[in-house]
């Protein structure tokens, strides 16, 4: 059994001393110590995770996780880093806040009910699917090479140095056929409605 010195002047107090004598018994597999660090330390680690998390279960399953850890982590414990309350708050602080990470608020069902519908209306679906088939039908009446440029610009995100190089042309001339696209595709989109 270790002998505990008295604590010094201006050290910590005797729970902490007594608390830190036990910590390194326990990191020597010592279940008798354990069962006295948990009795010191329980009252506060509830009342701690009890403020945390507003919750009695949550608090009480959380303090059981912590002295779990405690126990199965013990020789890590440093008593040159700090006391082992310190430690073991840190450890329940931590469980605590994961708790409250992992919780996601629930709406009632009455709320969940009045949430709007992101999707769009059948009216804006319908707008939407319409321009998409006049945009697909006026690119395929494009000079393949146009459709091509337009593909690689817009769809892909090439640079014209790029498409240059893959159409065997310059820069400058695939900026004029972007250009010369662009206007065709907006005349053809403009024209009458689909057929």
């Amino acid at each position: 059994m270790m002998k505990m010195d008295a604590p010094a002047p201006g050290s910590a107090p005797p729970a902490a001393t007594l608390a830190t004598a036990l910590m390194l018994r326990v990191a020597q597999g010592d279940s008798a110590a354990f069962t006295q660090l948990v009795r010191l330390l329980e009252r506060p680690a509830l009342a701690l995770a009890l403020r945390t998390l507003m919750d009695r279960a949550a608090a009480e399953d959380v303090c059981q996780q912590a002295f779990t850890r405690l126990w199965t982590h013990g020789a890590r414990f440093d008593p040159a880093r700090g006391s082992a309350d310190a430690w073991f708050r840190r450890i329940l602080v931590n469980l605590c806040l994961d708790r409250r990470r992992a919780l996601r608020p629930v709406q009632s069902l009455e709320a969940a009910a009045e949430i709007a519908d992101s999707s769009p209306d059948p009216e804006a679906a319908a707008i939407r699917a319409d321009g998409q088939a006049r945009l697909e039908a006026a690119m395929a009446r494009l000079n393949p090479r146009q459709r091509l440029a337009l593909a690689l610009f817009h769809g892909e995100g090439q640079s014209m140095a790029d498409i240059a190089a893959q159409m065997e042309t310059t820069a400058k001339a695939v900026e004029g056929l972007l250009g010369r696209a662009r206007n065709e595709l907006r005349t053809l989109m403009n024209e009458s409605p689909l057929k």
